[in-house]
């Protein structure tokens, strides 16, 4: 009986709106918690197997990757984001998108076999074919368990999507690692994506502990797809917008130059992922409760990119300064190479984020169509950017790439605004007190590093952290920045007193 009530609590959100708030609260204190332990398991993977594998193992798999990555956009065809943000979901109508979700990965599956000859040809590295036959995998394994996932997150069940989001990353670690010892070259890469997508799969089927039934034709289910549908091709197009780059340099340049670049994006938006993943995981069902309530849509909204980037702007800028020693000293000299690209990935990050808030907004008022057809309008421009740096190297695809992206940033916030009470203004407003420290700190910095001219990777680093010490500092004597740090310290007294309570 009690299964039996938890499967009927699964589709029903009534009891969520009473306590909207305190459940955003703490489950933004929780996944943020689970994020930080996911990423500092993901930094001391990468760091290890950055010693114990060579760039050119992690070309071979980012050629794969980049081009599956296409496919991971139609991997659920955005059927989770048509459960969490439809008011009303029954069994049956879930059922069905459970078998949907199966079939499409097993298509995906059968179609990367198919294109695994394909890719070997395009990048003229015999080795694709079997990687890509492996990762295939993957589709099938994500089908399995859109739907389980789609519920916890309905939900808002953070506590059991944290625990199981660190341990599936740290068994994948542990695998990988230990792979890469016994001298399994670049099959340790990917062993990662598929070891973490199986454990995450069986735990996810464990804590919803709902069986689907057979699936039934439902009117109500053409729509979710319709949407679903959307969501899925406006995250094709997001990720032929941040694969493309691969996808040209390992074919213009190769494997080597490739695991340079692939290497310092990852590298650089390990932090960026590990705050923009959970805030919205928790802003997507958060905010389609409120899509009938157009001020506290606009007020949490603005507050959640605040408080990201009160997080994210220093922890950029100390990385846009100090790209050269903290790519020596994780990753090791032979990646070198990487931090220009680190350096220059670090000023289109910030477009990276707001990108993210885009899509929180049209996927949590139901705006699927609208979203695709923006992100078809914009995708040209970043594809131009991104081939008009590619005959000057992997800088040149770094550099020209974050500019095309830094310069619609306004005309796709302006677009997303529409019929919120949300305005370029207002979002300014919001985020001039977090960046200017940050922008400060960086100038600061520089300004440290060329009047004490350290020689050692750690004496830089501890220089470049003085310039962002002493701005914040001085930041701290604006009566304005002072108010906006004390509403932070009540924010986090909140996260505290709600952290204590799960």
């Amino acid at each position: 009986m009690a299964t039996s009530q938890q499967v009927l609590d699964s589709f029903s959100t009534d009891h969520l709106q009473a306590d909207l708030k305190t459940r955003s609260v703490r489950g933004g204190v929780v996944t943020l918690g689970s994020q930080s332990a996911t990423f500092v398991i993901n930094s001391v993977t990468s760091i290890v197997l950055a010693r114990l594998l060579t760039p050119a193992d992690f070309g071979l798999v980012a050629m794969v990757t980049a081009v599956t990555g296409f496919g991971q956009a139609f991997a659920d065809l955005g059927l989770s984001e048509a459960t969490i943000q439809s008011p009303e979901i029954n069994n049956a109508q879930v059922s069905t998108l459970f078998w949907v979700n199966v079939a499409i990965g097993l298509v995906l599956t059968l179609l990367t076999i198919g294109l695994a000859p394909v890719l070997a040809h395009f990048y003229r590295q015999p080795r694709i074919e079997e990687i890509a036959f492996l990762l295939s995998v993957t589709f099938v394994i994500c089908g399995l368990r859109v739907q389980h996932d789609a519920l916890l997150r309905r939900q808002m069940r953070f506590s059991a999507l944290a625990a199981r989001d660190v341990i599936s990353s740290l068994i994948a670690a542990v695998v990988a690692i230990v792979l890469a010892w016994k001298g399994a070259g670049y099959w340790a890469l990917v062993a990662i994506p598929l070891t973490s997508n199986v454990i995450q799969m069986l735990l996810s089927w464990f804590m919803v502990q709902w069986i689907p039934g057979l699936p039934k034709r439902d009117g109500k289910v053409g729509a979710l797809i319709t949407f679903g549908g959307n969501v899925a091709a406006s995250y094709f197009v997001m990720n032929v917008n941040r694969s493309l780059d691969n996808v040209l340099v390992g074919w213009y340049w190769g494997a080597a130059p490739l695991g340079l670049y692939s290497r310092a994006y990852n590298l650089l938006m390990l932090p960026v992922r590990q705050l923009s993943a959970p805030a919205g995981s928790v802003a997507v069902p958060a905010f389609s409760r409120l899509q009938d309530d157009p001020d506290r849509f606009a007020r949490y909204f603005l507050r959640t990119i605040n408080l990201i980037v009160w997080m994210i702007a220093p922890i950029l800028g100390f990385l846009f300064v100090a790209a050269t020693p903290v790519i020596a000293l994780l990753l090791g000299n032979q990646w070198r190479g990487a931090a220009p690209v680190f350096q220059i990935l670090a000023i289109s990050a910030f477009g990276q984020l707001m990108l993210e808030a885009v899509i929180w907004i049209f996927v949590s008022r139901g705006e699927s169509k609208q979203l695709l057809g923006l992100l078809l309008k914009i995708s040209p421009c970043i594809v131009v950017g991104f081939v008009i740096g590619l005959p000057f190297g992997i800088k040149g695809v770094a550099l020209s790439g974050s500019i095309a992206l830094l310069a619609i940033l306004p005309y796709l916030l302006k677009v997303a605004f529409r019929g919120t009470e949300l305005t370029l203004h207002r979002l300014g407003q919001s985020l001039i007190y977090p960046v200017a420290p940050a922008l400060a700190g960086v100038g600061l910095a520089e300004l440290s590093l060329r009047m004490i001219d350290p020689q050692h990777s750690v004496t830089e680093l501890l220089t470049a952290g003085l310039g962002f010490a002493i701005a914040y500092s001085l930041a701290a004597l604006f009566p304005s920045v002072r108010d906006e740090v004390a509403s932070l310290r009540r924010l986090f007294s909140d996260l505290r007193l709600s952290g204590q309570a799960i």
